[in-house]
């Protein structure tokens, strides 16, 4: 999965988003309650995601909210539930 965020100890924490973000490459004490969301919920492939960056110190990750569902194999899955308590009752 492709990310905007450059993980370095090289360079000073930069937030750029949408576009890049440069963060430590560890994240500190700070970052426990100092986490702030960035930006509005993204998709790629079937993740939907958010950005969070610590206010102090820039460190920052991806967060996965939800997998998106794969919309075939939800309709083959109800498809299979519809007919899976069915009796063939023979008189």
């Amino acid at each position: 999965m492709v990310t905007i965020v450059e993980y370095t100890d090289r360079k000073p924490p930069q937030n750029r988003y949408p576009k890049k973000i440069i963060s430590p490459s560890r994240s500190g004490p700070c970052c426990f309650s100092g986490m702030e969301e960035i930006g509005r919920p993204q998709e790629a492939e079937q993740w939907e995601f958010r950005y969070k960056r610590c206010r102090k110190c820039g460190f920052t990750i991806r967060v996965i909210l939800r997998e998106r569902p794969d919309v075939a194999l939800v309709a083959r899955l109800r498809e299979t539930l519809a007919h899976a308590f069915e009796r063939n009752v023979v008189f």
